[in-house]
């Protein structure tokens, strides 16, 4: 088979082929970069100029919703969210949807009316702080108790059941609950057993949580706290990381760094490999530089602020530390510039066709800083044997095509016990279900 290229365009990442004898190489005008199954051309810093592009958000007309392809049902699973940003299912099958989003104080979001174009309302853009409970007992595909579960919080994120306990990520701490399976609230006060590095980047508030396989260990998620260390490496201390702790929040190491957002975090199916999705850095132009989906290596170094995909030096940190740059791991599969991937789930049931088993589905929350949007759908990744293959389109549609105006942006996603997807759409205050059309 020969070697390929996988081309970053004006408009999205476009795959050419796959192949099997990944090389290296590079020129004046840019970068090709092997990875794990391909290799892919990087344009220079700068060839274009970097741009603010923000997103409207209009609201979805009654009766629509995103789009799956052939052979799948979309329907709205719950709505009238505030900023539903993250899913996780409990061993027993309660959904908690953490409620929370970027503070930005003294600013108000118009949400429009798409059909009349007057505005429905105006809020000041405040974190709900609060975890909700949805609980399908009818299974029949629509919760039926929904209850206000955790409240009180700092920019809730991460969830996670060990055993008793039940954990919150806050922005500055991982919170731990006395908790009894089936119970729809939590009143009692919970203990921090760490706390975590908060403030900077605003955008990069998220901390999520990941149960390792044998539950004996926790790793917790944490972005940077600027674009590109620009306000000094020292404050960037624990941060751009993954760290492991124990499940009372003792024994902290990194266990992988340079990360500059890793949000989604999961667990190969077959490989039992910890990948997460990460989301890299602004201002380099359109198409500088690719989001991407990556195992981690344990004790791995990714590259940020220094250099990104790879040994690729970033302009803005030349000189600083080549060392660290010498040893940046390349990432397994670059899923297109300012796509902001945060959502990660590995598809672990049968309800799906078999081109889905153990591949990943991943929300890409959607662009800002691009000239031409990028995101705003959930992309799918196969696996064979424990190998990442081309990126595909899942679910779409959140773009209206009209100006700038979006009906929603997908972040979290979730696999649920019998086999159906969820996916979270903070923008759009509703959660949606994907399920494998009836025969």
């Amino acid at each position: 088979m020969k070697t390929s290229t996988l081309l970053i365009t004006a408009t999205t990442l476009l795959v050419n082929a796959w192949s099997c004898s990944p090389k290296k190489s590079s020129d004046q005008t840019g970068e090709t970069v092997a990875t794990a199954d391909t290799t892919i051309s990087l344009p220079a810093p700068y060839a274009t100029k970097s741009t603010q592009n923000f997103s409207k958000i209009v609201e979805w007309p009654a009766g629509k919703t995103p789009q799956a392809p052939a052979g799948f049902t979309v329907t709205e699973y719950a709505r009238d969210l505030q900023s539903p940003r993250w899913i996780y299912v409990a061993p027993d099958g309660d959904i908690f949807v953490a409620e929370a989003n970027t503070e930005r104080k003294g600013v108000k979001n118009a949400v429009v009316n798409a059909v009349t174009g007057k505005n429905k309302s105006e809020r000041t853009d405040v974190s709900a702080n609060r975890i909700t409970l949805l609980r399908d007992t009818n299974k029949d595909g629509k919760p039926d108790l929904r209850e206000s579960f955790l409240t009180g919080l700092n920019q809730p994120f991460g969830m996670l059941v060990l055993g008793d306990k039940f954990y919150a990520a806050n922005t500055d701490a991982l919170m731990q609950y006395d908790y009894k399976a089936g119970q729809t609230k939590i009143s009692t006060a919970g203990k921090k057993i760490l706390s975590l590095p908060a403030g900077g980047y605003n955008n990069h508030w998220t901390r999520n949580l990941l149960a390792g396989p044998d539950g004996k260990k926790i790793f917790i998620s944490v972005g940077s706290g600027s674009n590109v260390g620009e306000n000094g490496i020292e404050k960037e201390a624990r941060r751009a990381n993954i760290l492991e702790v124990n499940p009372d929040g003792t024994g902290e190491r990194i266990f992988a760094s340079g990360l500059r957002n890793p949000v989604g975090m999961g667990w190969e199916p077959t490989t039992k490999m910890l990948y997460t999705a990460v989301n890299e850095r602004d201002e380099l132009g359109d198409d500088l530089v690719p989001d991407y989906l990556t195992s981690v290596k344990e004790g791995a170094f990714y590259g940020w602020p220094y250099s990104y995909f790879g040994q690729n030096e970033d302009p803005r940190r030349k000189g600083e530390r080549p060392d660290l740059v010498k040893k940046a791991v390349v990432p397994d599969v670059p899923l297109g510039s300012h796509t902001a991937s945060l959502g990660l789930a590995f598809y672990d049931k049968t309800a799906f066709p078999e081109k889905y088993r153990n591949g990943a589905f991943v929300g890409q929350h959607g662009s800002w800083n691009r000239s031409q949007f990028s995101g705003y759908k959930v992309v799918f990744v196969p696996f064979q044997g424990g190998k990442p293959g081309k990126p595909e389109d899942f679910l779409t549609g959140f773009l209206t095509g009209k100006d700038k105006d979006a009906y929603g942006r997908p972040v979290g996603v979730a696999v649920l016990p019998d086999g159906s997807l969820l996916v979270a759409d903070d923008a759009g205050g509703r959660i949606w279900r994907i399920a494998a059309s009836k025969s």
